[in-house]
């Protein structure tokens, strides 16, 4: 089961999104995030949060339409976006486009970043789109398989420390077992040469952004 899920960070070029959709796809926004997906022209089934981003009208406009409302208290351990996270493995989802996470608060932007790598999150398949930029995850026995065309930008970035065996397949700049270190930035700007290429890790997380040259 794969998820859509809006969080209420930046959301640039939202007409897009509909192409995407599955038949199946859950819809999820976090809190504010419901504008993002109202604007995408999707209505969601979930609606998670505190509910310090929409006011009382927009909540129970979205609820007559037919929305699922989750409210949570202000003081809690998680954000809305993590809550909502949690609800899409909660109800089984394994694949998750995630957009509206990145923007103007940096705390938000970086910790909307490293959730993928969330205890209890382990599970979920995170994409963070944003236009024509996706990040993912990449894990130790999980290969990542890239789509793209030719000549489209990939960085690989490690992250909480260095990461080792690192090998790809269909990338300018080939790696074979080899480590890049945390803070170095070896892995800024590599290039599909395939329009599928493989990456795969022995030890380490790995953040993999690939900028496309046109809207998913």
């Amino acid at each position: 089961m794969r998820a859509l899920v809006f969080a209420n960070g930046t959301l640039n070029e939202p007409g897009g999104i509909r192409d995407l959709l599955r038949t199946d796809d859950q819809i999820i926004a976090a809190d504010g995030g419901a504008r993002h997906c109202q604007r995408a022209g999707l209505l969601p089934q979930v609606v998670i949060g505190d509910f310090d981003s929409l006011s009382a009208a927009e909540l129970m406009a979205l609820e007559s339409a037919g929305a699922q409302i989750l409210r949570y208290p202000e003081r809690k351990d998680f954000t809305d976006l993590e809550l909502a996270l949690q609800y899409a493995v909660s109800v089984g989802v394994s694949e998750a486009l995630l957009f509206g996470a990145l923007g103007d608060r940096w705390d938000q932007t970086l910790a909307n970043l490293l959730l993928p790598a969330a205890p209890g999150l382990q599970s979920l398949q995170i994409r963070l789109v944003d236009g024509r930029q996706e990040i993912s995850l990449l894990r130790p026995g999980a290969p990542l398989a890239i789509q793209g065309k030719v000549g489209e930008t990939v960085s690989l970035i490690p992250l909480g420390g260095d990461v080792q065996g690192i090998t790809t397949s269909g990338l300018e700049y080939a790696l074979h077992g080899e480590t890049l270190y945390f803070g170095a930035t070896r892995g800024i700007s590599n290039l599909l040469v395939q329009e599928q290429a493989t990456v795969q890790v022995e030890e380490g997380l790995l953040l993999c952004i690939i900028i496309h040259t046109r809207n998913l």
